[in-house]
């Protein structure tokens, strides 16, 4: 036989440890990539500011309405007393203020 014919008749050779070594590297790095995110993710607080409003207060109206609401979003301008919601301003004029706790 020449050597040609004896190379030809062998088995390839497999090379189990490389590809061992393949899969346990992938396996190493996607539990990284995970462990990583996980713990970014984690240190990532989001805290809006926190928004003193003041004491609760009812405000009763002379027309017989009540407005419950904050001792802070009550303002005084020009001897007029309005309430600054977060998209409209009332007028409040004329009516007692009475502070007292509500649900």
């Amino acid at each position: 036989m020449t050597r040609v014919e004896l190379y030809n008749q062998k088995a390839k050779q497999f090379s189990w440890r490389g590809l061992f070594l393949f899969i346990v590297a992938c396996m190493i790095l996607s539990l990284s990539f995970f462990v990583f995110r996980y713990y970014y993710q984690s240190t990532i607080e989001i805290e809006a500011p926190s928004e003193d409003l003041g004491e609760k207060v009812v405000i009763h109206l002379p027309n017989g309405q009540k407005v419950y609401t904050y001792d802070n979003l009550i303002f005084k301008k020009d001897g007029k007393t309005f309430y600054k919601g977060e998209r409209n301003t009332i007028d409040l004029t004329g009516g007692t203020v009475d502070y007292q706790e509500w649900e």
